[in-house]
């Protein structure tokens, strides 16, 4: 067992704590909320991965010489 564990008190999920965790969940938000909040969360997920895909590198865009000690080295 590593310091995070240890400190965090996380470990190996079971069915147990999986339902009880569940329980929670709907108590707190109510069962007719749940499918909005994960709804929320896969758009805000969706349109992330989105923007990580629309930026690229500059340096990519650019030819490298071979001679210049700032470019990058593979």
């Amino acid at each position: 067992m590593n310091f995070a564990t240890l400190l965090l008190g996380i470990g190996n999920f079971g069915g147990t704590e999986l339902l009880l965790i569940g329980l929670a969940i709907i108590l707190l938000f109510g069962a007719k909320r749940i499918p909005e909040l994960f709804r929320g969360m896969g758009q805000g997920i969706r349109e992330f991965k989105d923007a990580s895909k629309e930026e690229k590198p500059e340096f990519r865009d650019r030819p490298v010489n071979p001679n210049d000690p700032t470019a990058p080295r593979l």
